[in-house]
């Protein structure tokens, strides 16, 4: 949520705070915005598609701090909207800003985008140092208060809606959470991080001593980021607020200031709720009392109980209960197994698509993986609605179940009507009922989402097992990517996939890892050619919508092998891509250089890309890779420069296998 204003307004007033010394004490995050704090605090990669290893490196740095202080965090990020969906035209304001970010991005100009899979790489890093953490079913504020109060802690966050809840530890704002420079005492039990903690007293104090019942009012009676009540606007204009001898500065702070004032004159939120509504027309009153009463609900602390689900993985919840879902999708909810994405597909059959840094002139970058999305959307149909017995179509019909997706056209947010991938034959609705999918035989999920991706089980053989579901995106991705990919971008996006598992050995703690030392050699090298300062040059759009188009496939590749409970090993997603490393590579690959020879010092990491790069020609199309040529070109015998050219790097295999379930396209109506 978020008032508006109101952080900036309590920032102004250094009284409203303690300061503290923070150690030997529980803490819980809100896990949303501390990734998105610390990737954007930490200055890193916006443009390039993001650099999860180093923002792996930043999010180890904080929770080493905390543990050198003896703070034990707990982490709460948010689940799927509510299923009352009433957030949607907030969030489609957020989805429009971020698209005319990314847009200026894409122009050299500034801007803050998250990487697309940011957050499944940070619920990877936090289950690799283990940090225990929950993600609550809608949104997780009210979670949060619960929990932190069952714990006697303060909430770290950056949220102002938290100065309105009443916290019986109170709470830090990550702003002035200094844990980048702790004070460090005689001993290392010593430590601890300075931060300023909110008093919700000093608070009250500071006006008259208000009740603290009645800031819920304001907070919905001022807006906050859900709620726009016009009728609330004749109030400001009839009442007189009295400011005082406010120092506040702003239209916003000056209003904010003088609803606090005069909320304070009320013994309770009833009294005061009847001296708004006497403002308003008779017929506007009794509809905005049920909104006010409703919104101010937002305020309390939820009825889940996230300790026992700290202790034994029990998640509860009457919003839960009431949706009848299979207790298996449940757990897999609130242990973050399964993504906000399918969340809501299945409640609200509606999804927010996020956008990237990306060519703004072309099809949106997600287009690309919507056979995966109509797969995922048949699978999600089953739980409660069944359906259609009617045979597999590339063209939807009038039974065929519809969801709803916003995403970017050009730089303007559109609503798409997309239907689902009706499921039949040996994949049909009867066994692929989502009651039962964990129950399916592990050989037959493999089956169904490797034909989703259009390849065969045989090519993955030789693969890392961690491996297998990129590489298996890599040749969907290679397939359906507009514009065409080019051998330039495959190789450069493999190389930073063997990168990613030198960083792996190089960081090892087993000492009897073969090769270390070479092996650190070559990643020094590749890190140099990461690290490197260049002159600032244009973004080349159409290698970032390539490489865009490829997180978005892996994106829903992962999201799909989650709902099939995971058939495919899960890739490590905090070594996988490099963004700024790729783009270098695909830079320096067209200006025919080979940084792939760094490799050959490595046996092994050679051997690997050359295996991956063999596995993904191999299910291309023969002549896919190769360059156009004139018709001189062609007399001169496949001559290039007085060099003959090397069949093996331009042509590949012709053994495709059958794309046929991968290929069930929607048609789409647009809406504005």
């Amino acid at each position: 949520m978020g008032i508006q204003g109101f952080m900036s307004y309590v920032g102004e007033h250094r009284e409203f705070f303690i300061d503290l010394q923070l150690r030997n004490t529980d803490v819980v995050i809100d896990g949303n915005n501390l990734y998105h704090r610390l990737y954007f605090d930490s200055n890193l990669d916006v443009r390039h598609g993001g650099d999860y290893n180093s923002f792996t490196n930043v999010v180890h740095q904080f929770f080493e701090a905390l543990t050198m202080c003896n703070i034990r965090p707990y982490v709460v990020l948010d689940g799927g909207c509510d299923a009352s969906d009433k957030k949607l035209t907030t969030l489609k304001e957020r989805a429009r800003e971020k698209i005319q970010a990314a847009h200026s991005l894409s122009c050299g100009g500034g801007g803050s985008v998250l990487p697309l899979l940011i957050r499944e790489a940070f619920k990877q890093i936090l289950a690799q140092i283990q940090v225990p953490f929950v993600q609550s079913f809608s949104e997780a504020d009210r979670d949060i208060v619960s929990l932190a109060n069952h714990l006697n802690c303060p909430v770290l966050t950056l949220d102002s809606d938290f100065c309105i809840f009443d916290l019986k530890a109170g709470y830090c704002p990550l702003n002035y959470f200094q844990w980048r420079t702790l004070c460090r005492g005689k001993g290392l039990q010593d430590c601890s991080i300075p931060a300023r903690c909110f008093s919700l007293e000093r608070f009250c104090n500071h006006f008259s001593n208000m009740n603290k019942t009645l800031l819920p009012l304001f907070a919905v009676v001022n807006g906050n980021d859900y709620i726009n009540l016009p009728a609330i606007e004749m109030f400001f204009s009839k009442v007189h607020l009295p400011v005082g001898s406010s120092r506040q500065k702003g239209r916003k702070h000056l209003r904010i200031h003088g609803l606090l004032n005069w909320l304070s004159r009320f013994a309770d939120p009833t009294e005061a709720m009847e001296n708004i509504l006497k403002y308003l027309k008779k017929h506007e009153a009794e509809e905005t009392r049920q909104l006010l009463s409703a919104f101010m609900e937002d305020y309390q602390p939820s009825d889940v109980n996230l300790k026992d689900f700290f202790q034994d993985g029990v998640y509860e919840s009457e919003e839960v209960k009431k949706l009848g879902l299979p207790h298996w999708i449940c757990t897999a909810f609130a242990k973050g197994v399964l993504a906000p994405f399918i969340c809501d597909a299945l409640v609200l059959k509606r999804t927010m698509l996020h956008v990237q840094v990306e060519n703004m002139q072309r099809p949106s970058a997600h287009a690309v993986a919507l056979p995966i999305r109509q797969v995922i959307y048949g699978l999600l149909w089953n739980a409660s609605q069944g359906s259609p017995s009617s045979s597999p179509s590339k063209e939807p019909t009038s039974s065929t179940p519809v969801f709803h997706e916003f995403d970017r056209i050009q730089k303007a947010l559109k609503k798409s009507f997309v239907s689902a991938a009706v499921l039949s034959g040996k994949f049909g609705s009867d066994q692929y009922s989502l009651t039962t999918l964990n129950q399916i035989p592990l050989s037959d999920r493999r089956l169904f989402l490797l034909e989703t991706l259009g390849v065969t089980d045989s090519i993955l053989e030789t693969v890392p097992c961690h491996l297998q579901l990129p590489v298996a995106v890599t040749c969907y991705w290679i397939q359906h990517a507009e514009p065409k990919v080019k051998l330039q971008h495959m190789k450069a996006l493999l190389l930073g996939v063997v990168f990613g598992e030198l960083d792996k050995t190089v960081h090892s703690s087993d000492l009897e890892v073969p090769h270390i030392e070479v092996n650190k050699i070559v990643y020094d090298q590749f890190l140099k050619r990461k690290e490197k300062k260049y002159q600032k040059e244009p973004l080349e759009l159409d290698a970032a919508h390539i490489f865009c188009q490829w997180q978005c496939c892996l994106q829903m590749g992962l999201y799909l092998n989650q709902l099939l409970c995971c058939p495919l090993s899960e890739p490590d997603l905090t070594r996988l891509y490099s963004g700024t490393l790729v783009h270098k590579l695909y830079h320096e690959l067209k200006l025919v250089s080979t940084p792939e020879d760094l490799l050959s010092a490595s046996p092994r990491m050679h051997q690997l890309y050359c295996n991956l790069v063999r596995i993904v020609k191999d299910v291309t199309p023969s002549g896919f890779f190769q360059k156009k040529k004139s018709k001189d070109h062609k007399r001169k015998n496949k001559h290039c420069n007085g060099k003959l050219l090397d069949k093996k790097e331009n042509t590949a295999l012709d053994n495709l296998p059958s794309c046929s379930s991968s290929n069930r396209f929607a048609t789409l109506m647009v809406e504005n």
